[in-house]
Parts: structure tokens; sequence; C-alpha cells
């Protein structure tokens, strides 16, 4: 089993959620979504800042892959220099992956 000594999410998975429950494909968490950034502060997990560095790389790095979001979770990782959670294998071309 692998554990981390930290964990952080980037402010984006909050968005990427709040914008399935709103649209209707994730109705399972609509119950939750309000209380997920208290959920993990209890639980000792951080929030992994995005920055002007973040951004511009995204913006200018050579990856073709077009998802804005994706590309910032990927430059998030790579910044913190952590794996990133992940089932989308497109993330193993710049990041390393767990799952």
């Amino acid at each position: 089993m692998l554990r981390a000594e930290t964990v952080l999410v980037s402010p984006i998975s909050f968005f990427e959620i709040g914008q399935k429950v709103r649209l209707g494909k994730w109705p399972e968490m609509a119950p939750f979504v309000a209380d997920l950034p208290a959920v993990l502060e209890r639980q000792g997990g951080g929030v992994a800042w995005l920055d002007q560095r973040i951004c511009l790389r995204v913006a200018i790095m050579n990856w073709t892959h077009r998802d804005s979001f994706g590309r910032l979770l990927a430059v998030t990782a790579e910044h913190y220099n952590v794996a990133i959670i992940s089932a989308d294998t497109v993330f193993d071309e710049v990041v390393t992956r767990v799952w």
C-alpha cells in the first residue's frame, strides 16, 4: 500500500467536482460538495496553490493535451514534485501518475 506524507489538492479539482455536480454529472456528490474544503482540512490535506509560474508553464509547455484543466493539474504536480492521482493515462506523458 502506498502512503503519502502530505496530500495536496489543486483548486482546479474543487472546480471540476463542483462543475460536475452543477451539471448533474455527479449527483451523488451533491450533498457533500460544499463541505469538501473542510474535509480536506480535517484529514490533514493541503491546497496546492496556483501561481503565475504554474499558469505560464501551462500556457507554454510542449504537450499536445488540449484540456486546460488537465494541463493545470499536470503542471501543478510537476511544480510541487508530487505524483498525480488519476485514472487518465494521458498524464503519464508528463508526470508520475498513481492509480
